[in-house]
């Protein structure tokens, strides 16, 4: 059984608004998985749809075997939600919004405190779960967060833009907590993130989507493979695209290259950078600032859609 299933899920908006076009994945028992895209490519509406929160235009979504739409109640205690706006109540402690979790969702009490204990340590919340959350950081709050998504000991987990608004130390550091959640709970986890270094380092796989509908889904190693193991940049005081396309002619440039503005990118794959070089030379293509580096989940994201993710997020 998959923990989670997509099957043509769609969301149209009133006026004709398609953030989500009918996109297929699967999740298994214990994956960490990733939905990677900018701010409106419709991954906080995909999971509203997966947790209930959002009617689905039409296909269908499963957790635990449970479909949302024919048996909401069901499928939203398979699981638990971290959303990108803070739920926490500022006024209580940390311990008592735990608490208050628990009881809502109707853990006995002994458990419930055996539950907390749990992940007070497990998420190193010792030190400010008695404090007022209201005197907490932006990451201490984070980890509180996930605490009570904790609290009713989901299946699964998802997490919307959980390092938000985070500085790059505390971002670091809950990223750590994450990692450590599925050793330590057998949890499914489904992050949506448009850092990719996030999905890169937290993710089995990734499904990239753009524009409401999925163009990639493999794990960040295989989307990375496809790229080679080496790429050349540089810049073009010119037409890119012809210098592209002359590097084609050439053979250096497979259909994977692409220029963006004024730098093309070469996936170089079986070539030896003194080719490319040379050809480049040869062609007098006036390049500037040649560099070659290993590819990253940036250059994916750029070669499947034609823009950068950082500046489409």
């Amino acid at each position: 059984m998959y923990a989670i299933e997509a099957n043509g899920l769609r969301k149209t908006y009133p006026g004709g608004v398609e953030a989500v076009k009918g996109i297929d994945f699967e999740v298994s028992e214990g994956e960490v998985f990733g939905l990677l895209g900018p701010n409106g490519a419709g991954k906080s509406t995909t999971v509203g749809m997966l947790t209930t929160t959002i009617a689905p235009t039409a296909g269908t979504a499963r957790l635990a075997g449970h479909d949302v739409a024919r048996s909401p109640l069901l499928a939203r205690s398979m699981s638990s939600v971290v959303f990108q706006e803070a739920v926490v109540d500022r006024s209580l402690t940390g311990r008592a919004n735990l608490e208050l979790h628990t009881r809502l969702w109707g853990v006995p009490p002994q458990r419930a405190k055996r539950r907390t204990d749990e992940l007070i340590e497990a998420l190193g919340l010792s030190e400010l779960i008695d404090r007022p959350v209201d005197s907490c950081s932006g990451g201490e709050r984070r980890r509180l967060e996930i605490a009570r998504a904790l609290t009713s000991e989901p299946q699964v987990l998802f997490l919307d833009e959980p390092t938000v608004g985070l500085d790059p130390r505390i971002r670091h550091e809950l990223l750590d907590v994450i990692a450590g959640l599925r050793a330590r709970d057998e949890l499914t986890i489904l992050v949506t993130t448009h850092y990719l270094d996030e999905a890169q380092r937290l993710c089995d796989r990734v499904a990239i989507i753009h524009e409401g509908s999925l163009i990639a889904l493999d794990s960040p190693q295989a989307l990375l493979d496809r790229l080679g193991r080496e790429i050349l940049e540089f810049r073009v005081d010119g037409n890119p695209q012809r210098a592209l396309a002359t590097l084609r002619d050439r053979g250096i440039a497979a259909e994977d290259a692409f220029a963006i503005g004024a730098r093309v990118t070469v996936p170089l794959h079986n070539h030896a950078v003194t080719d490319a070089l040379g050809a480049i030379e040869s062609e007098r293509l006036h390049a500037s600032e040649i560099a070659t580096r290993v590819p990253n989940l940036d250059d994916v994201y750029l070669q499947l859609t034609g823009g950068a993710l950082s500046e489409a997020a």
